[in-house]
């Protein structure tokens, strides 16, 4: 597959992820099942958050794809990403302090943090990775 197809399967991947987690933070799931209030002694909805933003960095990085030529560009790049997912973090627990159903909770954006600081350093790998593998081919 070229790399063009993989940017464009990314990007409509990254199109519905962003309105995945758009429907999951500004939701109404009243009459959604109670799950346990903690696992592990962690609070459920604080690995929810973590997982919902660990794959947007490894996601958002698949649009760029290939264009990484040096290592520091791949940093560059993760930087960008995490920083990018930081905002949107908080947008989302902005916006959903504006609701009268959902609150914002800054618990939750360091979730959402930690979960974004995860998924970078996964893209990171996986940048320097096919850097590498590149570069001795």
């Amino acid at each position: 597959m070229n790399t063009k197809k993989i940017r464009i399967f990314y990007l409509v991947l990254l199109v519905l992820y962003l309105g995945a987690v758009a429907w999951l933070c500004f939701g109404s799931f009243d009459n959604a099942p109670q799950v346990s209030p903690s696992f592990f002694g962690i609070p459920t909805d604080k690995i929810v958050h973590f997982s919902m933003f660990l794959p947007f960095p490894v996601i958002a990085r698949g649009v760029v794809i290939g264009m990484t030529k040096k290592p520091l560009h791949s940093f560059l790049l993760v930087l960008v990403l995490f920083v990018i997912g930081c905002i949107i973090a908080a947008g989302t627990e902005l916006g959903q302090g504006l609701t009268d159903y959902r609150s914002a909770d800054s618990k939750d954006f360091l979730a959402d943090g930690i979960g974004l600081a995860t998924g970078s350093i996964i893209a990171l790998v996986l940048d320097l990775r096919a850097a590498f593998v590149k570069k001795k081919q």
